[in-house]
């Protein structure tokens, strides 16, 4: 750590190697590279002070490519969240998608695809008096470009590929990556309808179609129950629970999702591009002179507008690697904040992970979150203009925006507002490790300790990483494998009430659980609300990075990596 930073930035070795190698330049301190990222998304001196103020503290995080990009010399995108263009049902469309994709992996994006445009395998292509072989086959294009692109630098290349419920080949879709050697390069998800749920509960027949032909005509409860089996063993295909995610969009009277970003936290439109950051919970806790601790919420509501501000600076200074991206940028100022170190700061004030104190706690903080983000946008809106696609009839008639205070509903009607959404809820790895390991996004606690095999330029090293919580505080909080479905699920729920976009969460379940209970998981997700479930047998056959030491029995947990969108277990 240079003498510059002394007091500030990552204090453990690991957390700071990784912050240098990952977001900051050769020889570059910690605060240097926060000096970096204020000057050049601040709007004047006093916004400097405030934003880098906050920066040094880690008291709010950029995501991994806004620190990397935002005022460096090399070329590489800001913004970490893509969905592709859509894909034609022609070669020629198929093969300009995957090219655009190259672009955008190449500059750091991670990308997500709806392939339930491509007619279903063994079409006829009159043309060519051929048959078509089906969209997966597609598939396995854009997966070896993104192998081939990863090869090139650091950053693994991110992709995430859709295929809606009643396409044709959804069956071929589920069983693809039931092995470990088929698109490796993407996370796989089904869009699951609101029409398909209602057919698994009432247990009817449901029509596999495209462009309004049936093709074939299956048990929906069948189907379901092979979704279920492979999420059970393989831990995917993950649900997007498509007909809520447009339900409930902001941006509903002018676009259209069908996919998300690798990680799932983001549902985007076509050339749709969203930049992440994390407030950091758990600098906001005061010890008190009585020995009580308590969350510092007046300081939390004040950083909020400094980072907004910010935050909304980088549609106009990022590279990107398309123009439809910049255009969709520009046009609706997408961002999504969200919050890093929740277990271990409501477990450091005496909360227990997913128990009715934690929740209440947690809502509370939810709303100072959501509320503030929202009053920064419309401040913006006054000094600054709308975004662009603002339409204050039909914005204001978003379900979405109906929950919110009547009190803001008013701003938003008189001011605008700058930024079309505002809150995403990420996968936090890495920028969480940087911060000395707090726990990731809104997870509980992996593991007390464990060791990480790294990969330097000298070999594999393996070290001794501990929980934020366990070392600075003693607090052994509850690790994802000892939480309860019910209790996963129930912050995931909590926190999708109070956000716009969409919640990153993976639930670690119990290998013992009832089937039936197991599958009521997402049947009891989508009744509250989520917009994505992905759980995760421990005893199922994916493996990953991490290893246990042997002084800690810790059950195989599950979450997906925000620089590489890869689901890496242990």
């Amino acid at each position: 750590m240079s003498k510059k930073d002394i007091g500030w930035g990552p204090k453990e070795p690991y957390s700071e190697r990784t912050h240098a190698q990952k977001y900051r330049a050769d020889g570059e301190s910690f605060s240097e590279a926060q000096a970096r990222f204020a000057h050049e998304l601040s709007d004047d001196a006093n916004h400097f002070r405030a934003l880098y103020n906050i920066l040094l503290d880690m008291r709010f995080m950029g995501g991994g490519r806004t620190q990397a990009a935002i005022g460096a010399p090399r070329v590489v995108t800001a913004f970490n969240c893509f969905v592709s263009g859509t894909i034609e049902d022609s070669f020629d469309s198929i093969m300009a998608r995957a090219t655009e994709a190259g672009k955008t992996m190449r500059l750091g994006g991670g990308i997500g695809y709806d392939f339930s445009t491509l007619r279903p395998r063994g079409d006829n292509i009159v043309s060519l008096d051929s048959r078509s072989s089906g969209p997966i086959s597609f598939m396995e294009i854009y997966n070896s470009l993104c192998n081939t692109i990863s090869s090139a630098g650091h950053r693994r290349g991110a992709q995430m590929g859709v295929l809606r419920v009643d396409h044709p080949d959804i069956e071929e879709f589920i069983r693809v990556k039931q092995n470990e050697h088929k698109l490796r390069q993407f996370n796989i998800s089904v869009g699951v309808t609101d029409e398909f749920i209602e057919a698994v509960k009432d247990d009817k027949q449901f029509d596999l179609r495209f462009n309004g032909r049936v093709y074939k005509t299956v048990s929906a409860r069948r189907l379901w129950e092979e979704i279920m089996r492979s999420t059970w063993d393989w831990a995917e295909p993950g649900i997007l629970l498509i007909d809520r995610i447009n339900e409930y969009n902001n941006l509903w009277y002018c676009e259209r999702i069908a996919a998300t970003n690798p990680c799932g936290e983001q549902p985007l439109p076509p050339y749709g591009a969203c930049l992440l950051g994390s407030f950091n919970l758990v600098k906001y806790i005061t010890s008190n002179s009585d020995g009580t601790r308590s969350f510092n919420t007046e300081q939390f509501m004040a950083d909020i507008p400094p980072v907004v501000r910010a935050m909304d600076n980088i549609h106009d200074v990022s590279t990107f690697p398309l123009d439809e991206q910049r255009v969709e940028s520009s046009n609706k100022r997408r961002m999504g904040l969200g919050l890093t170190g929740v277990a271990n700061a409501g477990e450091i004030l005496g909360y227990t992970y997913g128990s009715p104190e934690f929740l209440e706690w947690f809502e509370q903080i939810l709303g100072v979150f959501r509320d503030g983000c929202y009053d920064a946008s419309v401040d913006l809106a006054k000094e600054k203009g709308a975004f662009p696609l603002y339409d204050a009839d039909q914005y204001l008639q978003g379900k979405f925006i109906r929950t919110l205070p009547d009190r803001i509903r008013r701003r938003i009607r008189k001011h605008g507002i700058r930024n079309s959404h505002l809150l995403s809820i990420a996968p936090t790895g890495t920028i969480s490790l940087s911060a000395d390991n707090i726990s990731s996004g809104i997870e509980p606690v992996f593991s007390h300790y464990y060791d990480r095999t790294i990969q330097t330029f000298d070999g594999e090293i393996v070290e001794r990483v501990t929980d934020y919580a366990y070392r600075e505080y003693g607090v052994i909080g509850k690790t994802a494998h000892e939480c309860t479905a019910d209790e996963h699920l129930n912050v995931l729920a909590l926190a999708q009430k109070y956000v716009d976009s969409a919640v990153s969460k993976t639930i670690n379940i119990d290998p013992t659980i009832d089937w039936e209970d197991f599958k009521n998981i997402y049947m009891r997700a989508w009744e509250m609300g989520c917009k994505g479930v992905t759980t995760f047998n421990p005893e199922g056959k994916r493996f990953g990075i991490l290893n246990v030491p042997k002084e800690e029995e810790v059950a195989k947990a599950c979450y997906i990596d925000p620089n590489t969108g890869q689901k890496e277990c242990s």
